[in-house]
């Protein structure tokens, strides 16, 4: 039996603790981190939302206002990650994947490797990968035991979307595309495996720790295209019809956590202050599904009265932080923002969708949630609940908030600007330079992932850093020196 060392539960800002684990290789070590993970789900912590494992590490997310005291929070988490580390190892589950080497670049990758088809697929097919990770989507294990001779630095200029079910090569790693995305590995084949299901008990077919063997196979219908297009709603009960979906609409709630071990963001709003805000100036609770508007909001007609109110940004169609009664037949225009980048609109009883995963927040990335999957569009149609009347708090805390507003809202055409409050990360030694006293400026490459800084490029990290958990809120400093504030559907590891 190996042996293994956990370290004390290290802060992740304030959200989550990380245990780091060592034990004498790198499978050894994988296998007790599932252990330690498995440990802690099994604990049940109180005020524990998430956890996820990565190499050589455990992190345990956790909701502030639930737990008692986080050195508390960090002892419980110490002592399930103790007791897992000494006992068995976990070895996780082998899977076998058919894949039909048919994929866009096999002959590039072939031909820069100086291989025929026949021992690329050989050599590809050879190994027992290791998932090391969960990530980038839901459902995305990252594999390790590629052969370093079939290794390719990622494709300089990446696909805007990639078939779900591509598998493809990285750099070192091999890994299976699980849903239509974005991507930049070179695709050598498909598979007709689903990897990621949410209407699954389990969603994630793999696991940190887990196994896995190609198998060549000519046998599997081609892959579908790579299309996220979805047909409106059709729903007899529409309350309200979409006549312009704006910007970048969508349906968003309080998210839905719980679900970072299968590599699924947190999601939902991606200022959530404002959302709960808006839903309590209409009597919903506080994590209704709401619309989340971004720079230019969308038309809507109502097919029945209802009342609705805005918050966050300032949109000339709606006045910010009051409650409107809105008429049948009313075509709203919630036009360009004058301040801010995203608003909030609730309707009294919430936009009523499907939940998934527990949430009706939308994941455009991975094409869920939202009742579609995507921004809304011209003819989609919303659903409502029923109105529920302003509980007399609601009311109260709706108008202290509308009293204080106009003393700390940006006025139009000011430039604001705003100062982050930063805690450090646990290994702050990987940046040569001060970074604490630095401006960026926002840049308009931002979405919902996360708010991308310009300004004075930072030293980034040594590369061959292992993966991590990362959250709303990290700080990160890719390859380019150019930090990222992570949002509401940023990726799960990073």
């Amino acid at each position: 039996m190996s042996t293994a060392l956990v370290g004390e539960p290290e802060p992740i800002g304030d959200v989550a603790v990380a245990v780091r684990i060592e034990a004498e290789s790198a499978t050894a070590t994988l296998r007790r981190v599932r252990a330690v993970a498995e440990a802690i789900l099994t604990a049940a912590i109180p005020g524990g939302i998430d956890v996820v494992a990565s190499p050589g590490r455990v992190s345990v997310a956790y909701d502030p206002l639930a737990i008692d005291g986080l050195e508390s929070f960090r002892a419980v988490v110490a002592n399930a990650a103790t007791a897992a580390a000494a006992g068995r190892e976990a070895a996780g589950v082998m899977h076998e994947i058919r894949v039909a080497y048919d994929g866009p670049d096999l002959d590039e990758v072939c031909g820069r490797h100086g291989l025929d088809r026949s021992r690329f697929i050989a050599a590809h097919t050879d190994p027992d990968y290791l998932v090391e990770a969960i990530g980038f989507l839901p459902g995305f294990g990252y594999l390790a035991g590629l052969p370093p001779a079939l290794a390719l630095p990622r494709r300089a200029t990446p696909r805007l979307q990639v078939p779900a079910g591509s598998v493809g090569i990285g750099g070192g790693q091999t890994g299976v595309y699980p849903c239509v995305s974005p991507g930049g590995w070179h695709l050598v084949g498909h598979t007709d495996e689903a990897l990621f299901d949410p209407r699954r008990p389990r969603p994630a077919v793999l696991a940190v720790g887990d196994r896995v063997r190609f198998v060549a196979t000519a046998d599997l219908p081609p892959p579908a295209p790579p299309s996220r297009d979805s047909a409106a709603p059709t729903r007899a009960d529409s309350a309200i019809r979409v006549v312009a979906g704006g910007l970048f609409t969508t349906i968003q709630d309080l998210g839905r956590p719980g679900h970072r071990a299968g590599g699924v963001p947190l999601s939902g709003a991606a200022d959530s202050v404002s959302l709960r805000l808006a839903n309590l100036l209409v009597g919903n609770p506080e994590g209704a599904a709401a619309l989340e508007c971004t720079l230019v909001g969308p038309t809507l007609r109502f097919e029945r009265d209802a009342v609705v109110a805005c918050t966050g940004g300032d949109f000339p169609g709606l006045p910010t932080g009051a409650p409107v009664r809105v008429a049948a037949g009313t075509v709203l225009d919630l036009g360009h923002a004058q301040v801010g980048c995203r608003g909030y609109v609730a309707v009294a009883g919430g936009i009523d969708v499907e939940p998934v995963l527990g949430s009706r927040s939308t994941l455009a990335s991975a094409g869920m949630g939202g009742g579609v999957g995507r921004p809304l569009a011209a003819g989609d149609g919303l659903a409502l609940g029923e109105p529920l009347a302003p509980p007399a708090d609601q009311i109260r805390v709706a108008e202290a908030w509308r009293s204080a507003a106009p003393g700390v809202r940006q006025r139009r055409g000011d430039r604001r600007t705003s100062v982050l409050r930063i805690v450090p990360a646990a290994r702050p030694e990987r940046f040569a330079r001060n970074v604490w006293s630095r401006s960026f400026r926002a840049s308009s490459r931002s979405d919902r992932m996360g708010v991308r800084l310009d300004g004075d490029t930072l030293d980034a990290p040594a590369a061959g850093l292992p993966s991590e958990a990362v959250f709303p809120g990290t700080v990160q400093v890719p390859p380019d020196g150019r930090p990222i504030v992570l949002l509401a559907d940023a990726q799960t590891i990073g």
